[in-house]
């Protein structure tokens, strides 16, 4: 399963690019580009290393693609990140996951005044593959958990690289396949059930910005409180995408994710990636 996540990831990529040039050729509406990333770490130490340690192999696929649509006061924005890891120690029989993520976002605006904007959004999160627990307990897998947010609100956009949308009136829905809810609650949804629906608010920014030559920051913020249970316990999401570009091809990534969900984990959740490896661009 794990081979075929990444065959998929890079069979993606190379479609994506393919279907970029064919779009500027045949539309000037639309607006799309993305970086398509391969990150690779290896740490080695042979049997008279008097330090210690314990030799792996990591690797880290990650897909970012924007389809932006824009005629007249209308415009159409849509967001794909895609991102697995995987790594493999010595001694381990089997390999690790250490990233995996799907995520679709997409907002329509309608200019209202100025720079605000009429706006609907909806937003997907789930993962390609299954997790499991430090017992290899299966905790997960494809779409379970799903969570979907829909709904309508007023986009504040001063230029591509920052705005914020608020929408006061959103449905959330979280599925969760029923066997991972036999014994006790998971991911929010109660014990025995398969899904949790919630209304409540829903703020995204978005901010990118140029720390220096060849050096990019991306920043996304979501929060999220549900009217329906204790609405003063805001879910937080927080992801962090640095490009440091040595040329064409080769560059440092990090990526820094935090998330506060008190439905799911009464605890702050961090993951972060580093690493060298392949940036394309298209």
């Amino acid at each position: 399963m794990k081979k075929i996540v990444f065959y998929l990831a890079i069979t993606l990529a190379v479609f994506s690019a393919n279907a970029q040039e064919t779009a500027k050729d045949t539309t000037k509406l639309w607006k799309n580009g993305g970086n398509f990333i391969l990150l690779f770490n290896q740490s080695a130490f042979n049997a008279q290393w008097q330090a210690g340690g314990t030799s792996s192999i990591a690797g880290n696929l990650g897909l970012n693609y924007d389809f932006n649509y824009k005629k007249g006061d209308v415009l159409w924005n849509t967001k794909i990140i895609a991102a697995y890891g995987l790594t493999k120690i010595k001694e381990a029989a089997k390999t690790a996951k250490t990233d995996d993520r799907l995520e679709l976002n997409s907002l329509w605006g309608k200019k209202a005044s100025g720079q605000w904007f009429y706006s609907v959004f909806f937003n997907l999160k789930t993962q390609m593959d299954s997790g499991f627990d430090k017992n290899n307990i299966a905790v997960s897998h494809f779409f379970s958990p799903a969570y979907f947010q829909f709904g309508p609100g007023m986009l504040w956009k001063k230029n591509d690289n920052l705005s914020i949308n608020i929408a006061p009136a959103t449905s959330r829905l979280i599925l969760v396949d029923r066997k991972y809810t036999t014994l006790g609650s998971s991911f929010g949804v109660l014990q025995g059930n398969s899904s949790r629906f919630e209304f409540g608010t829903s703020i995204s920014a978005y901010y990118k910005l140029n720390l220096m030559a060849n050096v990019s920051m991306e920043n996304r913020l979501n929060l999220y409180s549900n009217y329906l249970d204790h609405p003063e316990n805001v879910d937080v999401d927080y992801q962090m995408n640095m490009v440091m570009k040595i040329n064409k091809f080769l560059s440092a990534n990090i990526a820094l994710q935090t998330i506060y969900d008190d439905n799911a984990v009464k605890a702050v959740q961090v993951r972060e990636v580093f690493g060298l490896g392949v940036n394309y661009g298209f």
